[in-house]
């Protein structure tokens, strides 16, 4: 049996990005369960309805192309200014087209934010998790996924910090259980 697939979408772009290198452990982490790709936001063009056509922009294509072909979604994002970083709401608002036919509509989601404050970036989850719900997304729920002093927690691309590490692949876990489990459309459908 294959193994489920996974999109990860960093809401970062720096090179050094520490929710990138999260994304990026998570997915050696959990080879034995999932195959995880990353999908970088940097060629996606600014949001223009004008531009949203049977058409679209080439990078918006490859990402929702991306996300429809996925089983499930991992988004992790840096707290900017209490919220999400602009990078990744762009982006989601190209996923969320064409409305009531996005690909990200109903697709489970696992979130996750991480900033080197105390909090972890909480408010920029809870906005990512708000932003997904008007989507129509399944956000997984758990327990909130922040990652605190993440600046602490990453060496050489990676996450070092095995309690974290182990906390965000129980995530995942928690990701899997919900792709795994029917839907009503799954039930209608038998």
């Amino acid at each position: 049996m294959a193994l489920p697939v996974l999109l990860a979408i960093s809401g970062s772009l720096r090179r050094g990005s520490y929710n990138t290198a999260i994304l990026t452990t998570l997915g050696e982490a959990i080879t034995d369960k999932a195959a995880l790709t990353v999908f970088a936001l940097s060629d996606v063009p600014l949001y223009d309805q004008d531009a949203d056509t049977y058409t679209p922009p080439a990078a918006v294509a490859a990402l929702r192309a991306a996300i429809g072909a996925a089983d499930g979604i991992i988004i992790a994002s840096p707290e900017y200014n209490h919220g999400i970083s602009g990078v990744l709401k762009n982006a989601l608002d190209w996923a969320s087209r064409p409305h009531g036919k996005a690909t990200l509509t109903g697709k489970p989601v696992f979130t996750l934010t991480a900033s080197p404050g105390a909090v972890g970036g909480a408010r920029a989850h809870a906005q990512l998790n708000e932003t997904l719900a008007s989507i129509g997304a399944r956000t997984v729920l758990r327990p909130q996924a922040v990652v605190g002093a993440v600046h602490e927690k990453i060496a050489n691309g990676r996450l070092t910090d095995q309690r974290t590490l182990d906390f965000l692949v129980d995530g995942v876990d928690d990701l899997l259980a919900d792709i795994a489990r029917p839907t009503a459309a799954d039930r209608e459908a038998s």
